[in-house]
């Protein structure tokens, strides 16, 4: 059996994410997404819309999804030490280094291969864009009633 793991915050669902998902199952037999505090989203990005119970939650709906679990708030390498993946799928926008990664897993006795994956191929509804259209039409709104 292959296990994948795959991480991310998964802040607002939308179909970048699910198809991050769906080929990172592709890869193997199992997927164990990793789904970031929200502490560790403050730190990476920015304070998260939706806690990470419910984030957490949300994800384990998805299909390609065996199983969904909140990451280390201390140490994102003891995830992978307690899911011993064969593999982890980073997502193309994700900023880790996949020799990097995959070094410090061997070292701490998880010899897992790194994989990065494409992005969606019309990739305009990440999170950050979306809630800029959001905004950008909550502003036009106001503008056009004054």
């Amino acid at each position: 059996m292959v296990r994948v793991m795959a991480t991310g915050v998964f802040d607002l669902l939308h179909p970048g994410h699910v198809y991050f998902l769906t080929e990172a199952r592709k890869l193997g037999d199992e997927l164990v997404v990793v789904v970031a505090r929200d502490q560790t989203a403050r730190r990476l990005k920015q304070e998260p819309y939706v806690p990470e119970l419910t984030r957490r939650e949300m994800v384990e709906a998805l299909k390609p999804v065996d199983r969904a679990i909140l990451g280390s708030a201390t140490d994102i390498y003891q995830t992978v030490v307690d899911v011993r993946p064969d593999i982890i799928a980073l997502g193309h926008d994700q900023t880790w280094n996949e020799k990097e990664v995959e070094a410090e897993c061997a070292r701490r006795g998880v010899p897992a291969k790194v994989q990065r994956l494409k992005a969606l191929p019309h990739d305009d509804l990440a999170t950050r864009r979306i809630v800029e259209r959001i905004l950008d039409r909550a502003n036009k709104r106001r503008e056009d009633r004054e």
